[in-house]
């Protein structure tokens, strides 16, 4: 299901205007963005919560010429699906 089939499904669902579930669906969007970039956990009881995870920054490897490369420390962002959707899933 890419972006445009979500908001139909929203639409039909909600029974509300295409534009309408676009601009819904932009606004959860874009606070679970904000909400993360302060560092902040979004719980969405049900179905799974969003976080901030840290990957230590480590040694790769060129894979084209095979020389040792920094990676360096980031921040990413992660999911963990809560009972709700792992039951509806199985």
């Amino acid at each position: 299901m890419n972006k445009s089939e979500l908001i139909d499904a929203i639409a039909d669902s909600a029974d509300i205007s295409k534009a309408a579930a676009g601009r819904a669906l932009d606004a959860v969007v874009d606070a679970v963005k904000g909400a993360l970039k302060k560092g902040d956990m979004v719980t969405l009881v049900g179905f799974g919560t969003f976080y901030v995870g840290a990957r230590p920054a480590r040694t790769g490897r060129n894979p084209r010429t095979g020389a040792a490369i920094k990676i360096k420390a980031a921040k990413v962002p992660k999911f963990r699906a809560g009972k709700g959707l792992k039951d509806a899933v199985n």
